[in-house]
């Protein structure tokens, strides 16, 4: 099973890391700074992977509210705000913090193999 947080901070490239079945290579370690929100494609759904502090972490890219893409929105701490209504989701657990969304986000499960990032759906 892929682990929930990955702290960049403390990747190296050396390390081996082992594949787990299941995941699928989403990009590369580089490719998300900290403090950033990227969109990526995972079996077909799009999902937002944020850098919190050096750990990813990834929920659908689609507000439960009205679908507003997260990923242009605003990533202020652990929090992502819609850009639509300005709902807010906690990145680290997926959980509505504001308004107008009622309904929580799934996580992901996030691993770095070597430089890779990797998901699986819980």
């Amino acid at each position: 099973m892929c682990t929930h947080f990955i702290n960049l901070a403390e990747y190296s490239p050396k390390r081996s890391y082992r594949m787990r079945e299941g995941c699928v290579k989403v990009g590369q370690a580089v490719e998300f700074p900290v403090s950033s929100l990227k969109k990526v494609v995972f079996g077909g759904e799009d999902v937002l992977v944020a850098n919190v502090g050096g750990k990813l972490y990834a929920i659908p890219n689609t507000c439960t509210h009205r679908g507003g893409p997260l990923d242009e929105g605003e990533l202020e701490g652990n929090i992502v705000i819609c850009p639509w209504h300005g709902g807010q989701f906690d990145v680290t657990t997926g959980k509505v913090v504001g308004p107008p969304p009622t309904k929580d986000e799934i996580l992901f499960d996030v691993r770095v193999e070597g430089s890779d990032v990797m998901l699986k759906r819980k």
